[in-house]
């Protein structure tokens, strides 16, 4: 937790004490429905909530925006993200069921009113949204494909434009290779110093 707030300093009382609750609430969830693996629930608050809200750093969701969070598996990155922008509209949507499961019982036990959760694969998903968010399901050409007709044309108020934020790391150049439309890489470290952070970025694709 001492991380969150050394990143994210302006977080309100609430916010602290939601984001503070989530690790006893995903280890019992976990010991239930095995969302997360051992290894990462030691590493539990950099591995997924630091990391998920990587995307914050990159962009501000603004109040009204509505965002999907495909294969969210137990809620990442949406959980984390609709604790930071309570004002903004998050619907995270996974095949497995009883991944969402948790979802819904996490954000129930931390009073979230911004979050929808749905068993649903991404073409299953009906309306459109300003941006989709993801943690590297498949590759990006492939995810692109999927998500696509889901986005909104057009920017936000401040000219950030509509489309995916995307957590992926490692080299791309090769998956990158003939992915339509624009992207733009940000590195993860440039923002967190820890070492988990060396090779993680957030991509921001716009058709």
């Amino acid at each position: 937790m001492e991380r969150i707030i050394h990143y994210f300093p302006s977080l309100s009382t609430l916010q602290v004490a939601q984001f503070s609750k989530l690790l006893n609430l995903y280890t019992i969830w976990n010991n239930q429905i095995n969302v997360i693996s051992r290894k990462d629930l030691d590493n539990f608050y950099e591995r997924h909530v630091l990391h998920s809200l990587g995307i914050a750093k990159v962009y501000s969701f603004q109040p009204g925006t509505t965002v999907l969070d495909v294969g969210t598996g137990g809620g990442f990155p949406g959980i984390p993200l609709a604790i930071l922008f309570p004002e903004t509209n998050f619907v995270l949507v996974d095949s497995i069921g009883k991944k969402i499961k948790v979802v819904n019982e996490v954000a129930s036990a931390l009073g979230l009113t911004n979050v929808q959760a749905h068993h649903l694969r991404a073409e299953q998903v009906k309306g459109t949204f300003d941006f989709v968010i993801s943690r590297a399901v498949t590759a990006m050409p492939v995810f692109v494909e999927w998500v696509k007709k889901k986005i909104k044309k057009g920017k936000a108020s401040d000219g950030f434009s509509n489309g995916i934020l995307y957590l992926k790391g490692g080299d791309l150049t090769e998956e990158f290779k003939g992915l339509p439309g624009k992207f733009k890489e940000y590195p993860l470290s440039n923002y967190f110093s820890e070492d988990f952070f060396e090779t993680k970025k957030v991509i921001h694709w716009v058709s």
